[in-house]
């Protein structure tokens, strides 16, 4: 079954099977831009552990039934090469401690 993705971000197969499994959930999903899309899956894939991944899978299907059309707390795409990156988010991504 066909399902949309992102501007950016592909949909992977995880957040693929888990919208699939709702038809609400997936409704919801093709009903917001692409653009929310790809925020929800760049918050997806852009943690470090599995078991956070596992958890936002899990949690965009809830999330997007209950109406929520971009994730919460989420400072946005940062893979986006359409755009620069606001000052506010460099502020916010320069205070993050430097990967090894």
């Amino acid at each position: 079954m066909k399902i949309s993705s992102g501007t950016v971000h592909t949909l992977p197969a995880d957040l693929k099977k888990a919208l699939l499994a709702s038809p609400k959930a997936r409704a919801a999903w093709e009903d917001i831009t692409p653009l929310a899309r790809n925020e929800w899956i760049c918050w997806t894939i852009s943690v470090k552990q599995q078991a956070t991944r596992k958890d936002h899978v899990k949690r965009v299907v809830p999330e997007l039934i209950e109406g929520m059309r971009r994730p919460c707390c989420w400072i946005g795409c940062i893979h986006r090469t359409d755009k620069l990156i606001s000052p506010s988010i460099q502020g916010i991504l320069d205070k993050r401690p430097k990967s090894k």
